[in-house]
């Protein structure tokens, strides 16, 4: 039996996850169509091939319109201590830019996009509008993906949600996305699903997430890492968690969230071949290159009964 293999030594993130998934071979004429039909306007995307500590990668970028860029490429404002004006997209894209190789595909859409928060209602503090749950169903209902490619989109987002509806105390329906609401997360979350769908495969393994340690400024100010949704929904799940000796944030809401959603085993098989590999790579600038790897494996032990 195939099974994919996601191997977190450097944490994951939906745009990590989505990248992977295009080096291992997804559809990309899928994805470029369910893109494509998105409801939502202010935002482009490209796939594109990257080094990462000498590495070849997949990269798959987001890019918003200047108003609404997030700042989860500015390591300072992340991780520093200055004085800078909380308001990023909470730590989902992570852009460290380390393009070396053409670009392979560039889309642009012609979308309106909106600023989200995931904090509930009285939080609020500037003017954008919000996206809560049922918002965020009707855009997934209204894009172009197969029946499960939608189904596991849906249940990646209504992880998070129950995730944040702990972290803030209020009721699942009540909390108005930040991240997940913003078109950035939205796309990554339908690419993940498009292209997990594509795969065929049924059987993931995720043996264990690394993540680093310290905190990250996101919307509510600086918090401790994991920050309180991610590792709400390492609870819930009961993920294995190794923390690296490494300052920093590896672990994203979507990521973890999209992971819960694949995974159905954290055990490896003791021997296997391994099929196919994709290696999709992460934005931030950190001591262990963010790379995320997926494989695609048969058990040996399986095929032998055969």
């Amino acid at each position: 039996m195939k099974s994919l293999y996601l191997e977190c030594n450097a944490g994951i993130s939906g745009d990590m996850l989505v990248a992977a998934l295009l080096d291992l071979g997804a559809d990309k004429e899928a994805l470029d169509k369910a893109l494509q039909s998105i409801p939502a306007k202010g935002f482009e995307y490209k796939i594109s091939r990257v080094s990462k500590a000498g590495v070849d990668c997949c990269d798959f970028d987001v890019i918003l319109d200047e108003e609404h860029a997030n700042h989860d490429h500015d390591m300072a404002f992340l991780h520093g201590n200055g004085d800078a004006v909380v308001h990023s997209h909470e730590h989902e894209h992570h852009h460290d830019h380390e393009h070396e190789h053409e670009h392979e595909h560039q889309h642009e859409h012609e979308h309106e996009h909106e600023h989200e928060h995931s904090h509930v209602p009285h939080e609020h503090h500037h003017h954008h509008e919000h996206r809560g749950l049922q918002e965020v169903i009707a855009i997934i209902d209204a894009t172009d993906m197969s029946a499960a490619a939608k189904e596991l989109a849906l249940k990646i987002f209504d992880i998070i949600a129950d995730a944040e509806a702990k972290a803030h105390a209020v009721e699942k329906n009540a909390v108005h996305f930040h991240e997940v609401g913003a078109i950035d997360s939205i796309v990554d979350i339908v690419a993940i699903a498009v292209c997990a769908d594509s795969l065929g495969v049924e059987n993931v393994i995720v043996p264990e997430l690394c993540e680093g340690r310290g905190t990250v400024r996101c919307q509510h100010g600086v918090l401790p890492v994991p920050v309180p949704a991610t590792a709400n929904i390492m609870q819930r799940f009961g993920f294995n968690v190794r923390l690296l000796p490494v300052q920093g944030e590896f672990v994203t809401p979507t990521g973890v969230a999209a992971a819960a959603a694949l995974m159905t085993t954290d055990e490896l098989p003791q021997s296997f071949k391994i099929l196919g590999i994709g290696l999709g790579a992460g934005k931030r600038q950190y001591e262990r290159p963010s790379i995320l790897r997926a494989l695609m494996i048969e058990d040996n032990a399986q095929k032998k009964t055969l």
